[in-house]
């Protein structure tokens, strides 16, 4: 078998469940033999909205109880062209031409759990953008449709992101909480020294997904720009106590989320429960479950020890490195900021270490790719619950 190139231009490519957009990242990397020899280097990252007719289809096709099933292949093929362009835009932009590309997909359905279907108990989930088109019209090969081959062997097919979590912000000494905020809020927890088999990784809920639902329905605005009606609005503490009694946040990782739990039903039943109540404050509560969402996971799940009231005491955590949009939202981060200082956390972000908040899974989408083009297991067990390590993704030809 012929051997493949290591050192690689790899183009991520990613589109959240807040359907937003797609975000490109250009990353060269450099590997050996293990995962953990690998090299990062960002060489570029450009966001690239959606047009308005096609997030609204992307989000009507994600809350469908029935879909024509014309209309959901021609949003694939529709998605591969949009994804197409954007790397396209972005190589142009950079004078850069990529080797590989590695794009996650729009997630339309997410079900990481088995259910009864059809006399069957089945998982499932669907990430669609066509990869046969994306490679056609780039000129280089594409990994797409990762999630598939992690559960195929037991797991939830998320979440993924802590392969590169691990081989970014790992340390011998010091332990971190590496926290994503897009759509969903997802955690991955390295202790000093960890190998991966040490990790906690798991999705804490809604981070934008709510927060954009509500502003959207009470607003009309597609998000809280900064932050600024939360900040405007007090928080309605009898909501958020109710809310996090639920199963959800009360069951032990590993675990998903996605619209399924916290779309547009969910937001439609936040709101009844909220009442009569000013609708900044709806805002404001809406982005406090969000941050105290997070830290209650990390009390439940990462800080705790059996048996022992000490704080912090599981791994001797120390900092929590925050990236993605939830970044963005500084009344957001202060939430946060204060969960955290009860917590003897200190928060920083991904852009101190040289990868900006924005671009972080869309690089994740990249090294994952790489590791699939050399035949390489990238899924971390312990975090999405697999029986044994799997190669992810399907390979599309130019």
């Amino acid at each position: 078998m012929k051997k493949q190139k290591e050192d690689m231009i790899v183009a991520g490519v990613m589109s959240g469940t807040s359907a937003d957009g797609i975000n490109v990242a250009l990353v060269r990397i450099r590997g050996g033999d293990a995962r953990r020899h690998l090299n990062f280097e960002l060489l570029g990252h450009a966001e690239h909205s959606y047009p308005k007719k096609v997030r609204a289809a992307v989000l009507a096709a994600m809350n469908a109880t029935r879909a024509s099933v014309a209309d959901l292949a021609r949003l694939n093929f529709l998605l591969g062209e949009l994804y197409s362009d954007a790397v396209l835009s972005t190589e142009r932009q950079f004078r850069l031409k990529a080797d590989l590309v590695g794009c996650h997909g729009q997630t339309l359905y997410h079900q990481g759990e088995p259910q009864r279907f059809l006399g069957r108990k089945v998982a499932a989930t669907w990430q669609t953008g066509e990869g046969a088109i994306i490679a056609a019209r780039v000129g280089a090969p594409v990994v797409s449709d990762f999630r598939p081959a992690d559960m195929a062997v037991g797991g939830r097919g998320a979440p993924l992101v802590p392969f590169l979590d691990y081989m970014l912000f790992r340390d011998a000494r010091l332990g971190r909480i590496v926290q994503n905020i897009g759509g969903i809020a997802n955690l991955t927890a390295i202790p000093a020294g960890a190998a991966t088999k040490d990790l906690i990784a798991f999705d804490t809920g809604p981070g934008n997904m709510v927060i954009d639902g509500v502003t959207q329905r009470l607003f009309n605005q597609p998000f809280d720009r900064n932050g600024r009606i939360a900040a405007s609005g007090k928080i309605l503490d009898n909501v958020l106590h109710e809310i996090l009694k639920r199963d959800f946040f009360q069951k032990k990782p590993p675990k998903t989320a996605g619209r399924e739990e916290f779309g547009r039903e969910f937001v439609a039943e936040f709101v009844r429960m909220c009442g009569r109540s000013a609708k900044s404050d709806i805002v404001t509560t809406a982005t406090a479950l969000t941050a105290r969402s997070i830290a209650d996971a990390l009390r439940r799940f990462v800080l705790a020890v059996p048996g022992s009231s000490k704080k912090n005491a599981k791994g001797h955590f120390q900092e929590m490195i925050l990236s993605g949009g939830g970044a963005k939202n500084s009344t957001l981060v202060a939430m946060l900021t204060n969960e955290l200082a009860n917590l003897g956390l200190r928060l920083r972000f991904s852009d101190e270490f040289g990868l900006p908040s924005a671009a972080k899974e869309a690089v994740a989408f990249a090294a994952l790719a790489h590791e699939t083009w050399h035949n390489r297991a990238s899924n971390v067990a312990s975090a999405t619950g697999a029986n044994r390590p799997a190669v992810l993704g399907k390979i599309s030809y130019r």
